[in-house]
């Protein structure tokens, strides 16, 4: 294994590490190719929509990033909005005007500094949105090993079609099993187990040659024996890729569609495309730093780059009838989990589904949908390892309770979501914390007077959060006692505060409490009251 330069991770070479990316690529293309259809039929758009999203997200916004591991195309969390503003437009190509216009506000955000959203996420949330997606995607892959494909690849959500949800999908689906899928899921299984903890360690070929790409040729293999309805193990054909298949170059192009821009002025549009931009640039930054912890150099993506490299990608990919484009975690983390170093496999990926498209659809069609969950399972697994629910735990409550809460969250209704509760639960143990630590009280002693004092020391900085555990402290302070408020190490003190403060002097003297201020300095419209 080449030794990586730490000291210039964020800037190696393209083809630095080809010998890493190159095979990642690979099995980046296969995950990313039934993703990108799957969304685009979830969206009500063409099949190929899906496929452009993913094209650009790999070539354009792949080569604009400053990302070295995320993979960007189609995101599911963007399926059900799509959906209806397809319907509420009027067309297809009015909708495409939106996306590059979403596109063009994205690139703004970026242009104006918005990124720094993203350092706002405590490692908690994001620990648990990786978590989360990791058990998201094994119990959305469970129905497709099994044989049972009703609801479409790529789907994040609790809730799905027919009134089904993720845990009712699992138990129909053994009810519906089909031998063929059960015994290549198998079958798969055991070569990414034999691959991943025997065969790598054993020879360097192993390496390069990953163990989802034979799973896909073991798949295709096998399903192809199936055809003949060997025991009856035939899969059907929504248990397979489903690429359109172009008979010559002419009938390739017609895949493209090309935006309408009459209407692009219209309220509806432009606010279809605020809205897209919004979630889009969200779900990226969440993505961004979820792949940033997972990355073994903890490189750091800049934010603002990223966005106007997503910006520029929604251009190109509605100009030519891609769906929207996000930064998306289950591509990113399978980059990373096989081996990816660079952004290279990004950028290849995005080839190798144009190349596809326009080559061997017809061959891409043969893969079993069974094959490409077994590898997703096992993403899925070290995404949401067991030994990570001990380290949270270790940790505390307060980083533990928002950690779950994301997780469950997440599996329970979906990605934006769950991320949202998260962080409400790690607002308030924030606030938690800083009202517990506004203050200390040092050792109270008496004076020669005989009272009781009382040193009341704050904080270096003070918000209004903290105005509620001063004004207990010093609500609770007996009669005919001295208090000292300390403001020696304070740098800021919220005008709350600082108004309570003024008036206890005021109030103290009700209850015989001598006051002593030190570095008080309340604005001069106080001192007059």
């Amino acid at each position: 294994m080449t030794p990586l330069n730490t000291t210039k991770s964020n800037h190696i070479g393209l083809f630095q590490y080809f010998n890493r990316d190159f095979p990642a690529s690979i099995v980046v293309f296969f995950v990313a190719l039934p993703l990108c259809l799957g969304i685009a039929l979830a969206s009500g758009a063409p099949l190929f929509s899906g496929v452009i999203a993913g094209i650009i997200g790999g070539v354009v916004v792949g080569l604009a990033s400053g990302s070295q591991l995320g993979v960007s195309g189609p995101a599911a969390g963007l399926a059900v909005i799509v959906l209806a503003a397809i319907s509420s437009l009027g067309s297809y190509e009015v909708f495409l005007s939106a996306v590059v216009l979403a596109g063009i506000f994205q690139f703004l955000l970026g242009q104006f500094k918005a990124g720094f959203i993203a350092y706002f996420i405590p490692t908690s949330v994001i620990k648990g949105m990786l978590t989360g997606i990791g058990l998201l995607i094994i119990l959305k892959q469970i129905p497709h090993a099994l044989g049972y494909d009703a609801d479409f690849e790529g789907d994040e959500a609790f809730e799905e079609h027919g009134g089904h949800n993720t845990f009712s999908d699992i138990l129909q689906s053994w009810d519906l099993l089909t031998p063929g899928a059960v015994l290549i899921a198998v079958i798969s299984f055991a070569i990414l187990i034999l691959w991943d903890s025997v065969l790598t360690e054993k020879h360097r070929i192993f390496q390069i040659l990953q163990g989802p790409i034979v799973v896909v040729l073991v798949g295709i293999a096998l399903n192809w024996a199936f055809i003949h309805d060997w025991l009856q193990f035939k899969l059907q054909a929504d248990q397979i890729v489903r690429l359109p298949v172009a008979s010559s170059l002419s009938d390739f192009a017609s895949f493209f569609t090309y935006p309408d821009f009459s209407k692009i002025m219209q309220p509806m549009v432009i606010k279809t495309a605020l809205v897209m931009a919004i979630i889009a640039s969200l779900e990226t930054l969440l993505c961004v730093e979820a792949t940033d912890k997972l990355d073994p150099l903890k490189r750091v993506t800049p934010t603002n780059r990223e966005l106007k490299a997503q910006g520029l990608g929604n251009i190109v990919s509605g100009m030519i009838g891609g769906l929207p484009i996000t930064q998306v975690i289950v591509r990113s983390s399978a980059n990373i989990t096989f081996g990816a170093q660079s952004k290279l496999s990004a950028v290849l990926h995005g080839f190798w589904l144009l190349l596809s498209a326009m080559t061997i659809a017809s061959f891409l069609n043969m893969i079993p949908l069974a094959s490409l969950a077994a590898i997703l399972i096992m993403v899925g697994y070290k995404l949401a390892k067991p030994s990570l629910f001990k380290q949270m735990y270790d940790l505390g409550w307060e980083q533990f309770v928002p950690f779950i809460i994301t997780i469950v969250a997440i599996v329970l209704t979906d990605l934006l979501t769950g991320i949202g509760l998260g962080l409400v639960a790690a607002v308030f143990y924030t606030l938690h914390h800083s009202y517990r630590n506004s203050h200390y009280v040092k050792k109270i002693h008496s004076n020669e007077e005989g009272r009781a004092v009382h040193h009341l020391v704050l904080a270096e900085e003070v918000s209004f959060f903290n105005k509620a555990s001063i004004l207990e402290v010093l609500e609770n302070i007996p009669a005919n006692s001295k208090v000292i408020i300390d403001c020696t190490h304070s740098k800021a003190i919220a005008y709350d505060v600082v108004e309570f403060i003024h008036d206890y002097q005021l109030h103290a003297k009700l209850k015989n409490i001598e006051v002593e201020t030190i570095q008080f300095n309340p604005p001069k419209h106080l001192l007059g009251h």
